[in-house]
C-alpha cells in the first residue's frame, strides 16, 4: 500500500466549476452526478476551494435562521456572524464554498493520505500540481490501496493499469463504466458486469489494448438486461 502515490490512486477526469455557477446549478450537478463535492476553479484553473454537500446543506439551512436576540448578539462575534450569513444566504459557489481544500501532491503516498482523511475527518482530497486540479482521492481509492499487490520494479500495478483504462473509457461516450466494471490480474484486463452490445465490446478491447502494460483482455460480461436498458 504505501508504494502507491496520489497519482496511482487518483481520479483524474474531475468534474469543477466556475465561482459564478448559481447554488441552484451546483446542487443539481452533484445529484445527477451522483458526487458529493465538486472543485471551484477560477479562469486560469487555479483551486479557489470545494463546494461539499455540506455546503449545500449548511445553504438550506440557513433559510430558517432567526435573528438573535439582544442579549446574545452583545457577544458574539460580528466576523463569525457575516461569515455565516454569506454562507447561508450566498447565491453562487463562490459564496457558500469551503475555502480551506486539504490538497496534496501527485508524488504523496497513500499513507499519508489515509492520515489526513482520518485526521480532518473528510471523504476527499484535492490532488494540486502548482496550485492547479490534477485529480482528486477519494476513501474509496484508498480502499483500493489495501488489496494493490506489491508494484515489481520495471512493471505498472494491475491497480495502474486499471485507471488507466477507466480513464480512458470515460473518454469515450459509449463507454459505459457504471454497468461494466474493471479489474486487472498480472496485466490481463478483465470486463465484468454488462455489456450493450457487440460493437461496444469489440470497442472496449481495442480500447484496453491501447493501454501500456496491458498483456491480455478478457471479456466476462453479460448481454445488458432489458429492465436496465428501461432505466437508461
Amino acid at each position: 500500500m504505501s508504494q502507491l502515490t496520489a497519482r496511482d490512486l487518483m481520479t483524474p477526469d474531475v468534474v469543477t466549476v466556475p465561482p459564478e455557477t448559481p447554488v441552484v446549478a451546483v446542487a443539481r450537478l452533484l445529484a445527477e452526478r451522483g458526487i458529493s463535492a465538486v472543485p471551484v476553479l477560477d479562469k486560469a484553473g487555479m483551486v479557489l476551494g470545494v463546494v461539499t454537500e455540506a455546503d449545500l446543506i449548511r445553504r438550506l439551512a440557513g433559510e430558517e435562521d432567526r435573528p438573535q436576540g439582544w442579549l446574545r448578539s452583545l457577544f458574539a462575534d460580528p466576523g463569525e456572524q457575516a461569515e455565516r450569513y454569506a454562507r447561508t444566504h450566498g447565491s453562487s459557489a463562490a459564496e457558500i464554498m469551503t475555502e480551506s481544500v486539504v490538497s496534496v501532491t501527485p508524488a504523496d503516498g497513500a499513507a499519508h493520505i489515509a492520515h489526513l482523511m482520518e485526521e480532518k475527518g473528510i471523504r476527499r482530497v484535492l490532488v494540486l500540481e502548482d496550485g492547479k486540479l490534477r485529480g482528486i482521492v477519494s476513501r474509496a481509492d484508498l480502499l483500493r490501496a489495501l488489496v494493490s499487490p506489491p508494484k515489481a520494479a520495471g512493471d505498472l500495478s494491475d491497480d495502474r493499469i486499471r485507471q488507466a483504462v477507466l480513464a480512458a473509457m470515460r473518454k469515450e461516450p459509449w463507454a459505459d463504466t457504471f454497468y461494466t466494471l474493471v479489474e486487472v490480474k498480472d496485466g490481463v484486463v478483465e470486463y465484468h458486469g454488462f455489456m450493450r452490445t457487440e460493437q461496444v465490446k469489440r470497442g472496449l478491447k481495442v480500447l484496453a489494448e491501447q493501454v501500456p502494460g496491458v498483456k491480455g483482455v478478457v471479456d466476462l460480461t453479460q448481454p445488458m438486461p432489458t429492465y436496465l436498458y428501461a432505466g437508461m
